[in-house]
């Protein structure tokens, strides 16, 4: 066997591209592709916005396995499910028998969070966290006219505003103070709840205990023991990377799969991106540091040593209701959030101790704002290798503009 030949196992953002960048670095090095379901290539963030556009799970396929596998030129085995990995062999087990290894990479992802519901409406109950999952739940909605979102964080406040623009009745559940807690400071958390209610999404600052059938109703109790009629719950409160392969093999875990700035494991030939991993401390569910991660990931695997760059990333949520861009100051940073509300939008600053701005949320018309705060942040992660020091204690604060710019002479900016 080829000791460069690499594997990947995932067909998500993460594993596809991998393959991408690495194909576009050599063309000749063996690639095979392993994935549980049919390989299909999408986004799987148009999930979330898919209904209000009319768009059926087929609509948002970009590519089937045959014409990536054909356009890439490497192989892919679609419903193929790994059940162990064999380090000291190079080989994974799977349910259609063995496949050998020279350098392997985990793009595993991340799966949903069990709402934990009691009752016997489980039936009704769904989240969506592949193109499967949305078309399931698409079959189901067809016939609902009222909606109960569990959980008002990022996805679920982009799924509670599409299905509330597809004209359904949205009610959506979650014990935070306002929408988005874990990202937005108080006023402007305030500002986004006060416009997606205005939209007509009804927000229940309470959690979902109970689910159980009422007849043909379905009927919801929450944590302040009230009882709510809907048609359908959608869950939404959250994703857990997959761990199981990786602990089960005896790699280091942590809050994902534990990396370093080459996204290597603890096994030198094995590597990990994406929801599924934890480098330096950061797990980012977010599709710009995937992109960065499999070009860095590409230039370890053909040769060139490369640690990860993360600049500063604004994260669009796609909430038509409430325009809303937010990028969450670097990990660990202390400080304080100062917020200018008004008529038309929120506009919060996060200053750190030395009053310095590392991060911001705009809302509202002050979306327009997004391109000259974002040069202005430091880098999530930057471009020197002292992983055990922040970036101010070795170097200073470079602008993330001056970060972003290094990132994209080593690795090519992302796609």
């Amino acid at each position: 066997m080829d000791s460069r030949a690499i594997v990947i196992v995932g067909s998500g953002l993460a594993g596809t591209a991998v393959a991408r960048e690495v194909r576009k670095l050599d063309p000749q090095i063996p690639i095979t592709l392993v994935t549980a379901d049919a390989g299909e290539i999408y986004a799987k963030p148009n999930c979330s916005n898919a209904l209000a556009q009319g768009r059926s799970a087929d609509q948002l396929v970009q590519g089937t396995a045959e014409s990536t596998a054909k356009s890439l030129q490497i192989e892919i085995r679609p419903r193929t499910r790994v059940t162990a990995l064999d380090r000291p062999g190079h080989r994974l087990l799977t349910d259609q028998g063995e496949i050998l290894y020279g350098r392997l990479v985990l793009a595993l992802g991340a799966k949903a969070i069990d709402a934990g519901l009691t009752g016997d409406g489980q039936d009704r109950v769904f989240s969506v966290n592949s193109l499967e999952d949305y078309r399931r739940f698409r079959a189901h909605v067809g016939q609902a006219k009222r909606i109960a979102v569990l959980g008002a964080g990022l996805v679920g406040c982009e799924f509670a505003d599409d299905l509330r623009s597809a004209g359904l009745a949205v009610t959506a559940f979650d014990p935070g103070p306002h929408p988005l807690g874990r990202l937005l400071p108080t006023r402007t958390g305030a500002y986004v709840a006060r416009r997606l209610e205005s939209a007509g999404i009804r927000l229940v600052r309470a959690g979902l205990t109970r689910v159980e059938h009422d007849g043909d109703d379905l009927v919801v109790s929450d944590g302040a023991g009230n009882r709510h009629d809907v048609d359908l719950v959608l869950s939404a409160i959250g994703l857990r990377p997959e761990l199981a392969l990786a602990r089960d093999a005896g790699l280091a875990v942590d809050r994902g799969i534990s990396v370093d700035r080459q996204l290597r494991t603890s096994d030198s030939e094995v590597f990990a991106l994406g929801d599924c991993a934890q480098v330096a401390g950061l797990v980012l569910p977010f599709i710009q540091p995937i992109l960065y991660a499999a070009k860095a990931l590409a230039r370890n695997l053909t040769g060139t040593p490369t640690d990860l760059v993360y600049p500063a990333m604004p994260v669009v949520v796609k909430t038509p209701s409430c325009p809303l861009v937010v990028c969450p100051p670097p990990a660990g940073r202390t400080g304080t959030w100062e917020e200018e509300v008004n008529a038309d939008g929120v506009k919060a600053l996060f200053q750190d101790a030395t009053g310095t701005t590392v991060g911001f949320a705009l809302a509202g018309a002050c979306v327009n704002q997004r391109n000259a705060l974002g040069a202005a942040m430091p880098p999530w992660l930057g471009y020197w290798r002292y992983p055990e020091k922040s970036w101010t204690a070795r170097l200073g604060a470079p602008s993330a503009s001056s970060a972003r710019k290094q990132a994209e002479l080593a690795l090519g900016a992302p796609s």
